[in-house]
């Protein structure tokens, strides 16, 4: 019950975290002076919290869909190994965003 709730939380932060994203590729078509207001907010340490955590509500609505996919399929119904796979969804969701920002701070040479 408690990742079904998560889920819908992740689900409703991806509206706004999504919002964030639009923001900043419209900034990236806009004036110069713009885009460095825009991309400084999203460089502030708030600005990377923020980013750090739609990564992981996107990360985590993504493995809790593919859940649901499976129990569509009728497996994993029983209620020792639903609890075994929400626990893998919260983990995997976890170690998906640090793989992530790691590869991204690699990639960027920072």
């Amino acid at each position: 019950m408690t990742m079904s709730i998560v889920h819908r939380i992740t689900g409703g932060a991806l509206y706004f975290g999504t919002l964030l994203v639009a923001w900043w590729l419209i900034a990236a078509v806009g004036p110069q002076a713009y885009f460095d207001f825009v991309n400084g907010i999203f460089g502030s340490l708030i600005g990377r919290l923020v980013l750090f955590g739609y990564t992981w509500a996107l990360m985590h609505h993504m493995l809790g869909g593919i859940r649901h996919l499976v129990w569509d399929t009728g497996a994993g119904l029983e209620k020792h190994t639903a609890s075994k796979i929400a626990w893998a969804t919260l983990a995997g969701s976890v170690a998906l965003t640090l793989a992530i920002w790691i590869v991204g701070y690699l990639a960027r040479g920072a």
